[in-house]
Parts: structure tokens; C-alpha cells; sequence
């Protein structure tokens, strides 16, 4: 046998041996894609069985406003909830985190408004206890007479 004959055949050798190592290495990333899909699965499940908690993302302002009213216990009006977060009281502060609070207000979700630009937590029961009456309050169109004047006006 010739050099080249025993060259040509390592170089097969190993052109099949690098067949079969691509083979296993396909059926490694199927099978990696396949355990992907199933954590994708599972993980879409759990989050559909967590609380309101979990269902916030984690470090958003919200998740940190989240935080803050379940450390103070009490609903919290919007300036000191920026406080508490380090942040600036900007108008754009406000707009921005009261605009996402009040997404989950409109849903019924997580949190709640019993106030004007304070918001609480439904898992704490931070409901309007001030209701809206049905009515007007009795003195309601009652006009007060007016001081009595003195009839001693200079002009």
C-alpha cells in the first residue's frame, strides 16, 4: 500500500467518523430544542397559577410600587410612592407610573384607587371607604342669608 492510499483512507476514516459525530450532534440540539419548548411550557403554566404577585415584572416600577404600599401597609398617594422609589417628582414621574397603576385599576388587577392619585393593593383590601353618596347632602341649594350690613356705608 502506498502513502496516499493510507492517507486516503484516514481521511475517510475521519470524514465518516465526522458524519457521525454531526449526526449526534443534530440529534443533541433537536433534543435541546425539545427541552426548550417543554420549559417554555411549564413555565407559561406556572405563571398562569401564580398570584398577582409573581405576574408583575420583576424590578419594574410597578413590582417596586407593588413593594412599597405592601411594606407601608396603606394605600399611598403617587408623590410619596415616587419618595419611597428614589424618584424625582417630575410630572413625567407621575404621568408615567400613575398611568401604569391605573391600567391595573381599570382591569381590576393588583391594585386599586380609593382615592384620588392614591392607589392601594386589592390583596390588602385597599378599597374606597369614603363612598360617593347617592344623594346631595340635605342643605344642598340652601342659600345662606347674607351678613347683615351696616346701613352706615360711607359711599
Amino acid at each position: 500500500m502506498s502513502e496516499r492510499s493510507v492517507i486516503e483512507a484516514k481521511i475517510k476514516r475521519k470524514e465518516t467518523e465526522i458524519q457521525s459525530l454531526e449526526k449526534k450532534l443534530e440529534a443533541a440540539r433537536v433534543y435541546l430544542h425539545a427541552l426548550r419548548d417543554i420549559l417554555k411550557a411549564v413555565e407559561k403554566e406556572a405563571a398562569d397559577d401564580r398570584s398577582d404577585e409573581t405576574a408583575l415584572r420583576k424590578g419594574s416600577s410597578v413590582a417596586q410600587a407593588r413593594e412599597a404600599i405592601l411594606t407601608l401597609g396603606i394605600p399611598v398617594h403617587i408623590d410619596d410612592l415616587l419618595r419611597h422609589l428614589g424618584r424625582e417628582l417630575s410630572r413625567q414621574n407621575k404621568a408615567s407610573l400613575t398611568g401604569s397603576l391605573a391600567a391595573y385599576v381599570r382591569r381590576e388587577e393588583i391594585f386599586t384607587r380609593p382615592s384620588p392619585n392614591t392607589y392601594g393593593l386589592i390583596e390588602l383590601n385597599h378599597f374606597s371607604v369614603d363612598a360617593i353618596p347617592d344623594e346631595p347632602p340635605q342643605d344642598f341649594g340652601n342659600v345662606s342669608p347674607p351678613p347683615n350690613l351696616d346701613d352706615d356705608i360711607p359711599f
